[in-house]
C-alpha cells in the first residue's frame, strides 16, 4: 500500500488514532455500500436505564436487542439523539468532528453477536474512500446515532437476542 504524507485519509486515520480509538487499521478493508441481503435495518435506537446499568436498545420489527452500554457511551448516544449539545465534547463528538474536518463521515454500522459479545463493523468514508474498522459495538452505534447513519443487524441475530416489544418502533404513546 502506498501512502502520501499529507493525503486526508491518512490525516484522519492518524488522528483517530492519537485521540485513542482501537481501530483495527490492519484488518479494515473496502467496503460495500450495501448490507448483506439477510440483514436488517435498524428502525430506532433507544437509551434507557436499567437494574444492570445503561441499555441502548436497537428497535426494529417488534423486537428489541438490549446492548448494555457505559454511562459516558449512554451520554453520547443520548445527547445525539436529543440533538444537545454538551458542554465538553466527549470521543464521540470529537471523532465526528474530525471525520468531517477530512469531510468524512460514517456509512452504516452492522452489529454482529460473537459467543456473548456484541461486535461493530464501522465503516467510514473519507474523500470517496471506505474502509471498515472493527470496533465495539458501543462506539459503532455511537457514532452511527452522531451521523444519523444506518444500523444493520442479522435477522438471526434480531430473532435470536430481540425481546418482543409491545408496539413497533416508533410508535409514541399519548
Amino acid at each position: 500500500m502506498t501512502t502520501r504524507k499529507g493525503h486526508p485519509w491518512i490525516r484522519a486515520t492518524t488522528a483517530l488514532l492519537l485521540c485513542g480509538v482501537a481501530l483495527s487499521i490492519p484488518g479494515a478493508r473496502c467496503a460495500g455500500a450495501q448490507a448483506e441481503k439477510n440483514q436488517v435495518r435498524i428502525q430506532e435506537v433507544e437509551v434507557a436505564l436499567s437494574a444492570a446499568g445503561p441499555v441502548v436498545l436497537l428497535k426494529a420489527e417488534s423486537k428489541a436487542i438490549p446492548v448494555f452500554v457505559d454511562q459516558t457511551v449512554a451520554e453520547s448516544i443520548h445527547a445525539a439523539l436529543s440533538k444537545q449539545k454538551l458542554p465538553r465534547p466527549l470521543s464521540h463528538d470529537l471523532m465526528r468532528s474530525i471525520l468531517q474536518a477530512y469531510d468524512g463521515k460514517v456509512v452504516q454500522v452492522v452489529i454482529t453477536l460473537k459467543a456473548t459479545t456484541f461486535y461493530g463493523a464501522l465503516t467510514i468514508d473519507v474523500g470517496g474512500n471506505s474502509k471498515v474498522f472493527d470496533s465495539r459495538s458501543s462506539d459503532a452505534i455511537a457514532l452511527a446515532v452522531h451521523f444519523a447513519a444506518p444500523i444493520w443487524v442479522s435477522r438471526e441475530l434480531l430473532e435470536k437476542s430481540g425481546q418482543t416489544l409491545d408496539e413497533p418502533p416508533g410508535t409514541q404513546r399519548l
